[in-house]
């Protein structure tokens, strides 16, 4: 009888097992991640940097080249080789490499057939076994719908889950533990084409990249990198709804606490979340003055973005910049009332805020794109990151 009952018991937990997805708890989900996504520069090259400070370090970026995973330029192959033999002074950091980004191409038709993802996932075991990495870290950022030129179909949204299911069983092959993680958008319509339940069996982490969101295209000025939750009343006290009510119909601010409370309902785990900081800024020209330039339309003079040691050095309360900080959404902001400028953009009080706000939900860490944008040594954003990690 007891072999009877505990018969049962298997065959119930299989069943439950097979209809209600569980979140990967593999490696990767028991501490506090600080993630830096890394592009090597003159300032930062892999031999400078303070990898004592971070967990991981994403190296950006592979691509989809004739469906394998591969460098499309050979100096990546030393500088990423250079990465991996920090190791030997930070040998618990973990060494990724990122694969796509915004405009890369070729997961669509890698995805769409069984034969295409295992010829894929197969390049891609293989390079990680080149450069003995730690993990891999897909950047598909717009499944079904195309950017930039890019190849889509509606099958994206099925082929997404099973790349991501075939790569977390291979990469659970390797003789070390292996981390796999995507980019994902801080907005809402994201969702609607990724399996995110099903994904996040086998991810351990998703990156959320809660920055942008505001750009050249958008109706107004805005914060790119906003924390704290907007609604549309913090809004009514300025001219902003008329001109969203005309050009944008349906929108909403954007925030990482909106989109981590999103995902919360949509039974995402918050140790799987990773959220996001810009150690970058976006301008606009010929804004407004009222409000600082913050929520003034858009005259279409985006001046594009700014790394924030440019910031930092020539514009943060400097030649007639002023900083403002909006305790909403709890971010910074630059406006020169002069030269009719307005930046948006993380400092170190907001990213202290988003480490607090992170550590607080319980989410799997903060990730930051990139590290070479940085400010060098004390003071800096990476330097307010992990002053908060280490209390």
């Amino acid at each position: 009888m007891k072999q009877r009952n505990l018969f049962l018991v298997i065959c119930l937990f299989n069943l439950i097992g097979c209809t209600t997805p569980q979140p990967y708890t593999g490696e990767g989900n028991t501490s506090f991640a600080v993630m830096a996504y890394y592009i090597p520069n003159d300032v930062f090259p892999p031999d400078q940097l303070p990898l004592d400070r971070l967990t991981h370090i994403i190296y950006a970026f592979s691509h989809v080249v004739d469906g394998e995973m591969a460098f499309r330029h050979q100096q990546n192959d030393l500088l990423l080789q250079n990465l991996v033999a920090q190791k030997t002074n930070f040998p618990d950091l973990k060494v990724m490499i990122a694969c796509g980004g915004w405009g890369a191409d070729g997961f669509s038709d890698m995805a769409s057939t069984p034969h295409n993802r295992e010829k894929f996932i197969r390049s891609t075991i293989a390079f990680v076994e080149r450069y003995q990495l730690d993990g891999v870290d897909i950047d598909c950022q717009n499944p079904v719908n195309p950017t930039t030129g890019t190849r889509a179909r509606p099958e994206d949204t099925q082929n997404f889950t099973a790349l991501m299911k075939g790569l977390r069983e291979a990469l659970d092959q390797l003789d070390r533990p292996q981390t796999l993680s995507f980019a994902s958008a801080g907005w809402e319509g994201y969702y609607d084409n990724v399996e995110v339940q099903k994904v996040m069996q086998y991810a351990n982490y998703m990156n959320i990249m809660t920055y942008d969101q505001v750009v050249g295209t958008s109706p107004t000025t805005g914060h790119h990198t906003a924390l704290g939750l907007i609604e549309m009343e913090d809004l009514a006290a300025t001219t902003v709804l008329d001109t969203l009510d005309k050009y944008n119909p349906g929108f909403y601010p954007h925030s990482a606490e909106g989109i981590v409370k999103f995902l919360l309902d949509q039974g995402v785990q918050p140790q799987q979340m990773i959220i996001g900081g810009a150690f970058y800024g976006r301008a606009w020209k010929g804004v407004n003055p009222t409000n600082q330039g913050l929520y003034q339309a858009n005259q279409g003079t985006h001046t594009g973005w700014l790394a924030y040691q440019k910031i930092r050095a020539e514009y943060e309360n400097k030649n007639g910049f002023n900083r403002f900080w909006d305790p909403v959404a709890k971010a910074p902001y630059l406006f020169s009332p002069t030269e009719r400028i307005f930046i948006t953009y993380d400092d170190p009080e907001s990213l202290k805020q988003k480490t607090i706000y992170a550590q607080e939900q319980n989410l799997g860490g903060i990730m930051f794109w990139q590290l070479s944008l940085d400010t060098p040594g004390e003071y800096g954003l990476l330097d307010a990151i992990w002053k908060e990690v280490e209390k």
